[in-house]
């Protein structure tokens, strides 16, 4: 087995695809729980019905 510090170099642009891919799931995710929380209308008031 040969240890070569430069393949951690070369795997950094495959991490970095793979961490965008991430953040545009979540994004995605976070943009769908809001558009659906707008159209259903309803709001949350913190537990305090007056």
């Amino acid at each position: 087995m040969e240890f070569n510090p430069m393949n951690f170099i070369y795997n950094l642009k495959y991490m970095g695809i793979g961490l965008l891919g991430v953040f545009i799931i979540i994004g995605i995710i976070i943009g769908a729980t809001y558009a659906i929380s707008k159209l259903t209308g309803k709001l949350s008031d913190g537990g305090k019905n007056k």
